[in-house]
């Protein structure tokens, strides 16, 4: 793996191959916003909506509302505080049961009654080796030319 790869790509696919992929309408806000805050170009932002019309964009909608009002009175009551937007995420995959796959498992792990699907460790793991084989420098490399290693 090269410097600035990411391995999310090849560590998720055989969660989502094959099957109808279904996005948040909450994470579709969510990567919108970042591509404006980072000023994507024109083009970028367009292949990203392009590549939006492939998946299914789960809607809110009155059940979607209630499951996201019991979430978080449960949660307030257990002393558990979820950022809203992952709430509202959880509440989506909840209210229409699909799995939810994030990389950001502390962030959906304590909702009750959510299946997470996350590949966290695997892939802090890949990076972790990835830094380890990119600092490491091959013998010899600090020896000034003409001068003998011992």
């Amino acid at each position: 793996m090269k410097a600035g790869d990411s391995p999310l790509k090849d560590v998720y696919k055989p969660h989502v191959r094959g099957k109808l992929v279904a996005v948040s309408f909450v994470t579709v806000g969510e990567l919108l916003f970042g591509a404006y805050k980072r000023n994507w170009s024109e083009a970028k932002v367009r292949d990203l909506r392009e590549r939006l019309r492939s998946v299914v964009i789960v809607p809110y909608d009155i059940e979607v509302c209630g499951t996201y009002a019991t979430l978080k009175s449960r949660l307030q009551a257990d002393g558990i505080s979820i950022a809203d937007n992952d709430l509202w995420i959880a509440a989506c995959a909840i209210r229409h049961a699909i799995p939810l796959i994030s990389n950001n498992r502390s962030h959906f792990e304590r909702v009750p009654g959510l299946i997470l699907i996350s590949e966290a460790p695997v892939v802090k793991e890949i990076q972790s080796q990835t830094e380890l084989d990119l600092n490491r420098q091959p013998p010899g490399a600090d020896t000034p030319p003409g001068s003998a290693a011992s």
